[in-house]
């Protein structure tokens, strides 16, 4: 097996709209919580999402182009592009047919698809739709629109797993490259759910916070008063190569991608096995295709979605897991700060994971008040403000609706 490392990082989140924006609402605890500002949510359960703002698209994205792609697309462009010049790979100086892209997206193009059929609907009937409403709308179409921005001609897919999605994107890659099929992927996922559809049907379900009278604190992971997650959007990509190719080229390397893990609950659509069972064992997988022993672990990026279940079984696996050396750890949920976006929080996360690296510090769970007293309150959950601590392996937890679980360990490098 070769060894995997990241040499290149790009986000559009509601924290950031680049990394080095990103590192900074990650390290002073920012909210990226506000009123919906994309529709009318007057009449919604949920009036508050974590949208992306203050992007100016047309700075990275011609107009025209622009047009022809849903938002989630967009997003993913743009953080292709970033993590794409931070790595400083071009097709001039490596194989194009070595280069490949692995992004998805747990819903693809819902704004487009939703537009187009409320415009059927008040069109007395017309099939009058958009010639680019399909490929805006389908998930694969970012992966495929990274590719022929920079010509990469590798393997080419979108992975879509609900909220699991781009951390399966990220091990499909790790197995690409550490099998000598690819030498280098963009990878990473993207997500533009915001929308009337989106809300609504996640409000359907009972799933989103309703917290209107106090939007900024309502993602509360860990919180015994939490009741649901915050909708959040953007995109996380990043660029994933062979130890020695990227050491040929004198690439700079962020960390090494030593592990991961895929597995089923097997239980319910929505809820998780009320013990972890699904998150125990995709954590141990992890642990155990990077060869490493949870004790050799400093931090653990929970999905810690803010729901009432999921966030008491992810601490009962993390104890089963990590056994005594749980209450050495570092656990926190950065959604607390960007909400959930749900096919890019796995990529948004794997980069907060390689920043705690890089920075030494471990991002906070936010939005901290009252204990809850299903949760062990000996259990570092590292409440409302960041910490410095020195970081040489972190874990990252996503878990997706139909009981898809995915976890991934990154370590610093040694070369």
């Amino acid at each position: 097996m070769r060894r995997v490392v990241v040499t290149g990082m790009g986000a559009v989140t509601p924290i950031g709209n680049n990394v080095k924006e990103y590192l900074d609402g990650l390290q002073n605890g920012k909210s990226g919580a506000n009123l919906i500002t994309k529709f009318d949510a007057t009449n919604f359960k949920t009036q508050f999402a974590c949208e992306v703002e203050g992007l100016n698209v047309e700075e990275f994205i011609d107009k025209k182009e622009v047009r022809r792609l849903d938002e989630y697309s967009v997003f993913a462009i743009i953080s292709a592009d970033e993590a794409i010049a931070d790595a400083g790979i071009s097709v001039k100086e490596i194989d194009p047919l070595k280069i490949g892209v692995i992004v998805g997206s747990g819903i693809g193009g819902l704004r487009s698809l939703e537009k187009e059929i409320e415009e059927f609907a008040t069109g007395n009937g017309m099939p009058r739709y958009n010639p680019f409403m399909i490929p805006k709308m389908i998930s694969d179409i970012a992966a495929g629109q990274i590719s022929i921005n920079h010509g990469f001609m590798g393997v080419n897919y979108a992975t879509v797993s609900a909220c699991a999605t781009s951390t399966h994107a990220l091990m499909n890659a790790f197995d690409y490259i550490r099998i000598g099929r690819a030498d280098v992927i963009v990878t990473g996922g993207a997500e533009a759910a915001v929308t009337k559809t989106g809300v609504g049907g996640f409000n359907a379900m009972k799933a989103l916070s309703t917290r209107n009278d106090d939007f900024k604190t309502a993602s509360r992971p860990f919180d015994v008063d939490r009741d649901g997650f915050v909708l959040g959007e953007g995109a996380g990509v990043l660029v994933l190569e062979e130890l020695e190719h990227a050491k040929k080229r004198g690439a700079k390397i962020y960390a090494e991608v030593v592990g991961c893990g895929a597995t089923a609950d097997a239980y319910h659509i929505t809820a998780p096995h009320p013990e972890g069972i699904g998150a125990t064992n995709v954590m141990r997988e992890a642990l155990a295709d990077a060869k490493l022993n949870p004790e050799d672990l400093q931090y653990v990026n929970v999905h810690g979605t803010s729901t009432p279940l999921g966030d008491i079984a992810e601490t009962k696996a993390i104890k089963q897991v990590f056994g005594p050396h749980a209450y050495n750890l570092n656990i926190s949920s950065t959604k607390s700060m960007t909400g959930h976006l749900l096919g890019a929080a796995g990529a948004i996360e794997a980069i907060a994971c390689i920043l705690s690296i890089n920075h030494g510090f471990i991002p906070p769970t936010i939005n901290h008040f009252t204990d809850d007293p299903e949760i062990d309150a000996k259990l570092n959950l590292t409440f409302n403000e960041a910490q410095e601590r020195e970081v040489t392996a972190a874990l990252s937890n996503t878990f997706g609706f139909g009981g898809h679980n995915s976890s991934a360990i990154f370590k610093k490098f040694v070369g």
